[in-house]
């Protein structure tokens, strides 16, 4: 979803990161988490794709730091998802009891055809959106 948000301004990715960004969210993240997000962020390839400098997405990546509440996993589910980095989200979800993991790679997350992993839904940026605006109007 991050990626998704800073690589476009007109999609549901950013509108959720302008919804942290306002505190009207909750974000959490671990070290693991964020350690992904700077990998995949800091790319050459994606410096290029967001046309930003590595400083601007190092400031990106400090915000999320300072606006998401850290979660120290204590713990691994480990569902075996089809993408070994994946299971971090899964892990972080169940560790800090949220109600969603929002990703554009929900297919990532399906085990024989299930998304039920946790107590918490796998939903896409779009989906989020239309319930936060069906509950918040």
């Amino acid at each position: 979803m991050i990626f998704q948000a800073l690589y476009s301004s007109a999609g549901a990715s950013h509108q959720i990161l302008k919804l942290l960004r306002s505190g009207e969210i909750e974000f959490v993240i671990s070290v693991p988490v964020y350690e992904e997000y700077r990998d995949v962020l800091l790319r050459k390839e994606s410096l290029k794709q967001f046309e930003l400098s590595k400083q601007d997405l190092l400031k990106v990546l400090d915000f999320l730091v300072i606006a998401g509440v850290r979660i120290d996993v204590h713990f691994l589910m480990r569902p075996n998802l089809r993408d070994e980095n994946d299971n971090m989200f899964v892990d972080l979800a169940f560790a800090s009891g949220s109600r969603y993991i929002v990703t554009k790679n929900i297919r990532d997350f399906k085990i024989d055809n299930e998304l039920e992993i946790g107590n918490f839904e796998v939903i896409t940026p779009s989906d989020f959106m239309k319930r936060w605006r069906e509950y918040h109007g």
